[in-house]
């Protein structure tokens, strides 16, 4: 099991990319939460199997369609257990 606190930065808000990211991380069974930082950056605390969480970095460093990802980092974090994926 893999925990993270991820930062995107990029023309990542306003683009639906909450939305988007909350679906893919259904899609991949990954769990945690999404919100819009004051900073015009998306932040992401997020957990799942090695597979999953390598599938949905990968999918944050494209995006949706309307947003442009100019660099992502990431950080392990201590387990959260959350029980699903939300947008905040």
């Amino acid at each position: 099991m893999k925990h993270l606190a991820i930062t995107v930065r990029g023309r990542v808000q306003g683009v639906g990319f909450r939305y988007y990211a909350k679906a893919k991380a259904r899609d991949y069974g990954v769990r945690g939460f999404v919100k819009n930082e004051a900073n015009a950056s998306v932040y992401i605390e997020a957990e799942g199997s090695d597979d999953a969480m390598e599938a949905f970095i990968l999918w944050l460093k494209k995006g949706p369609p309307l947003a442009r990802v100019d660099q992502i980092s990431a950080y392990e974090i201590p387990e959260q257990n959350f029980e699903d994926f939300v947008i905040r």
